[in-house]
């Protein structure tokens, strides 16, 4: 289960997660894509591995489709242990193991990564939150969506369907969870992205459809697109 969500410029203090940051910080070196001046984007991980981490197709193709953008990417990841450790040949929790989140999510980072503590709402235009369950069980106990439905009251968002149409859309009970919390959730195609203009919000179902993963990375790549177009790049 995954999705994405982005978070574009004054909405990046709406969430708990981001701690401020003195502007006299030194930034955590960037993933940059371009010479001319992009976006700044911060990319939230939370581990590395759908079932207790990020999921990791998802994380990549957002890097892949923000270098395209001429996006400035610092990924960020909490400095804290996981829930648990997925033995993902079995989808089992692996008793004898403890990991940390920050140390997995640099897996993915290639070892360019901040705790995400020092993460300053004045130095990004953006966030992304990639999907997979390490965002439900590291964060705040939901997937990306739901986390911005949690925190923006009112928000639009995007998992997906509705209805399961015979397991194509396995997790299409997430939209009435987003419902409940008293956001508004518009059906999407996998291809596809939803942006709340009010909000700055935008969203893609990306693994919440079982689909072939072309399609996940287009939607995703319609999700970054529309990110670089709120922060006016």
């Amino acid at each position: 289960m995954a999705a994405v969500r982005a978070l574009v410029a004054s909405r990046l203090l709406a969430s708990s997660a981001f701690a401020p940051l003195h502007a006299c910080t030194p930034r955590a070196p960037l993933h940059s894509s371009a010479p001319r001046p992009g976006a700044r984007v911060a990319l939230v991980l939370s581990g590395c591995g759908v079932y207790d981490g990020t999921e990791l197709h998802e994380a990549s193709a957002v890097l892949v489709h923000l270098s395209r953008g001429g996006a400035e990417v610092q990924i960020f990841a909490p400095d804290i242990p996981q829930m648990h450790v997925v033995d993902h040949t079995k989808g089992q929790p692996s008793e004898s193991e403890t990991r940390n989140v920050l140390t997995e999510s640099a897996r993915i980072a290639r070892g360019k990564i901040t705790d995400l503590a020092r993460l300053s709402a004045a130095n990004h235009d953006a966030a992304i939150f990639p999907g997979g369950f390490g965002a439900a069980k590291n964060f705040l106990c939901c997937i990306a969506p739901v986390l911005a439905a949690r925190v923006l009251r009112g928000v639009e968002v995007t998992v997906g369907h509705e209805q399961e149409e015979g397991g194509k859309w396995p997790y299409a009970g997430t939209a009435e969870a987003i419902k409940a919390l008293g956001a508004k959730h518009c059906a999407k195609g996998v291809t596809e992205a939803h942006v709340d203009q009010k909000n700055k919000v935008v969203t893609t179902p990306a693994f919440m459809c079982e689909t072939e993963l072309h399609h996940i990375h287009d939607g995703i790549g319609a999700m970054v697109k529309k990110v670089l177009e709120l922060c006016g790049k």
